[in-house]
């Protein structure tokens, strides 16, 4: 079942997503954090509601090639996504990636226990439109999870 429902999400992913732009490169560590602090700010700043409208516009200053910001709650249900409205409102917390990690989870963990870090796991990239290694940056702002990852295939 939790295969079936990785692969349900990765194939509309993979299937009907518009990109911003459709670089041949992968965005950097760097370029990652810079957009998950722009984002955390945001949200600081003008509130949830303003800030997940301005963070879900997939041609917004939220994604940019295959980098891409999306919001996450405690209980694992994607608040904001720069790239797959479809996944706003979906429960993330018990979905593992391709080699069974609950990505989710590790994600909750890193932002309550250190307030922001790395996690690494397997999803499909948007633009080379196979499952690949990716590293999300995530930082804790209030009671949700703001992150961005890089594609590392």
């Amino acid at each position: 079942m939790q295969r079936r429902q990785f692969l349900g999400i990765a194939a509309g992913i993979l299937g009907g997503v518009r990109l911003a732009a459709a670089a041949d490169t992968h965005g950097t560590p760097e370029e990652a954090k810079t957009m998950v602090e722009k984002a955390a700010a945001l949200i600081t700043s003008d509130g949830q509601e303003k800030a997940f409208v301005v963070i879900d516009n997939p041609t917004g200053p939220f994604v940019d090639g295959d980098l891409y910001v999306f919001v996450t709650s405690f209980e694992g249900v994607t608040l904001a996504h720069g790239l797959n409205k479809a996944l706003i409102g979906k429960n993330l917390l018990h979905v593992k990636d391709a080699d069974g990690k609950l990505f989710v989870q590790a994600m909750i963990d890193v932002a309550k226990d250190k307030g922001e870090g790395w996690v690494d796991y397997k999803w499909p990239n948007p633009t080379s439109k196979k499952i690949e290694d990716k590293s999300s940056f995530i930082k804790r702002v209030g009671d949700t999870i703001v992150g961005c990852g890089i594609y590392k295939g």
